[in-house]
């Protein structure tokens, strides 16, 4: 068994965003099944679930405290790791081993009172860890914090998860073309811009770095309102193997959609409109 299971697929604001009265915003604010948290996934094995970032602050309520094998943070800003707060206070053991980028500072005083949690060194990049039901490759990436994407395996099935960056060090690249996934899950927070963004890919920026790495699959995620409704504009879509990512929907390990545990119009929410152009 592997599988991905978006839990939160939005950026710090997420959808909608307060205050805001966009058509994306106004969508999510009527259906739930278009809103968006912030960043946060779990990889189910035979034996658990790995979670990727912690952006959701019902974790405890999602998961009893034997699934929870580890915990893999891609950084320390607040919207990846805020729902470690309340998880640390667990008074059972073992503790639940947390693997990190080389990050001194942390986030406010998890490091001081960890609880339950056992931050871990960091892992060396671009090597394959063993960690029994799942292997991970950590993946430097180009964000405002110490950042690393993963590389998870798991058998024959390898997929790259890449949030927080802005574009790919060449370095990293260089390893995705090397040792091909079959899907790649990337941050994409706005719509085409003008200039790239400093922390963030835009829609030209992660299409480049598909194309570029050979995956035959994309995932968009940490997706801003704006993108949203980019997306359901007449004339805007994806080209053929791109899809966006949602809150609740699932993948296989070869990138390809399982399920989805939302209403039938959240799927939707990952197609562009039919009659909408490619990008290109």
């Amino acid at each position: 068994m592997f599988e991905i299971e978006f839990i939160g697929t939005g950026d710090a604001a997420g959808v909608p965003v307060w205050g805001c009265d966009c058509p994306a915003c106004r969508r999510a604010s009527a259906d739930p099944a278009r809103r968006r948290e912030s960043a946060c996934v779990a990889v189910h094995t035979e034996t658990g679930v790995t979670l990727i970032d912690a952006g959701v602050g019902d974790l405890a309520r999602r998961f009893a405290f034997g699934q929870i094998r580890r915990i893999l943070l891609t950084h320390f800003h607040m919207d990846h790791v805020q729902g470690l707060f309340p998880l640390r206070w667990c008074e059972r053991t073992p503790r639940i081993p947390v693997h990190r980028p080389d990050d001194p500072i942390g986030a406010d005083d998890l490091y001081k009172h960890p609880g339950v949690l056992d931050f871990r060194p960091p892992l060396a990049p671009f090597v394959e860890h063993d960690l029994g039901d799942l292997h991970i490759t950590p993946l430097p990436l180009r964000h405002s914090r110490p950042t690393q994407g993963y590389v998870l395996r798991h058998q024959r099935h390898r997929l790259a998860y890449l949030t927080d960056t802005a574009g790919l060090p060449e370095t990293t690249l260089r390893h995705l073309q090397r040792h091909p996934v079959a899907a790649l899950v990337l941050d994409c927070h706005v719509p085409p811009q003008p200039r790239p963004p400093r922390n963030h890919n835009d829609l030209t920026t992660a299409l480049a770095l598909w194309r570029a790495s050979g995956a035959p699959r994309l995932w968009l995620t940490h997706v801003g309102h704006h993108l949203d409704d980019w997306l359901r504009q007449p004339g805007n879509a994806l080209p053929e193997g791109v899809r966006v990512a949602a809150d609740g929907l699932r993948l296989a390990g070869d990138g390809q959609v399982r399920t989805t545990h939302r209403p039938s119009r959240h799927a939707d929410a990952t197609r562009s409109p039919p009659e909408a152009r490619l990008v290109t």
